[in-house]
């Protein structure tokens, strides 16, 4: 028998090593401001973990830009825990979280409000970048230079008519991300919101869902923002240097100066 001084230890096991490039995480990243993003973050140097629930487009994009696609559904605990542990298995690290997952769906008044449409706007906007914020929040802090980038709209910072399910869900992300700043200070994780206006993407059609026509209507006589318009504001933000922290962006057309004020060519 061994004495204290001579007892077999059970062997550790070696720890993966962090990943030798900075990791950015984009969620919504199967197509429009995500997929740009994640290729914009690519080509400035990031290996880029992509997550949605949409798995052979996103595995598309991922391949396209030599990243990582991981299912994921931010609506889900389960789904953003399994889509978290991957990265901190796998990968090891996080240095730049961007939190795209959202959209709008119908534009009904108050009176008509559809319930069931404000909830998923809620559980999508809100209380999804809420998860996969919270689940990354210690790779980010132990990355000693992590960023929040999330994704808001001009929807955050002005009501209009026919918008109260996506404004109450957009001011709620708002709302999050000032107050996560807040809280952060001191911590080596900066925040950004940036807020677009009128961007061309699939966003329309989710929203009068399906209707192509009402969809396209959106964009008539007026060139909008691109996926890549934004998608650049992102990587400008994310390679800024470590003590800089750009707060909040408002991004609209030049042909647009607030939610509903546009001008448009005959």
């Amino acid at each position: 028998m061994l004495d204290d001084g001579h007892r077999r230890t059970r062997p550790q096991a070696l720890e993966k090593p962090m990943h030798p490039h900075p990791v950015a995480v984009v969620t919504g990243a199967s197509s429009g401001i995500g997929a740009a993003s994640a290729r914009a973050l690519s080509d400035a140097g990031y290996h880029v973990v992509l997550g949605a629930r949409r798995a052979d487009k996103l595995a598309e994009v991922a391949s396209a830009v030599g990243g990582t696609a991981v299912a994921l559904d931010v609506t889900d605990q389960a789904s953003v825990d399994a889509f978290v542990a991957r990265v901190r298995e796998d990968l090891g690290r996080c240095d730049v979280l961007v939190n795209n997952a959202g959209g709008a769906l119908g534009a009904d008044s108050v009176a008509e409000a559809n319930l069931d449409d404000w909830q998923w706007m809620y559980d999508v906007n809100v209380l999804g970048t809420v998860r996969v914020t919270q689940a990354l929040l210690p790779l980010l802090i132990g990355s000693g230079d992590g960023q929040v980038i999330t994704i808001g709209s001009v929807a955050a910072r002005e009501a209009y008519e026919g918008g109260a399910g996506y404004n109450a869900a957009k001011f709620g992300v708002a709302a999050l991300s000032r107050v996560l700043r807040i809280e952060l200070l001191g911590q080596p994780v900066r925040v950004c919101e940036i807020d677009p206006g009128m961007v061309e993407t699939e966003f329309s059609l989710v929203r009068f869902k399906g209707d192509a026509q009402k969809a396209a209507a959106v964009y008539d006589g007026v060139t909008p923002l691109s996926a890549e318009d934004v998608a650049e504001t992102v990587r400008w933000v994310a390679t800024r240097p470590a003590h800089v922290n750009i707060d909040q962006i408002l991004m609209l057309a030049r042909d647009q100066s607030s939610a509903k004020v546009v001008h448009r060519q005959a």
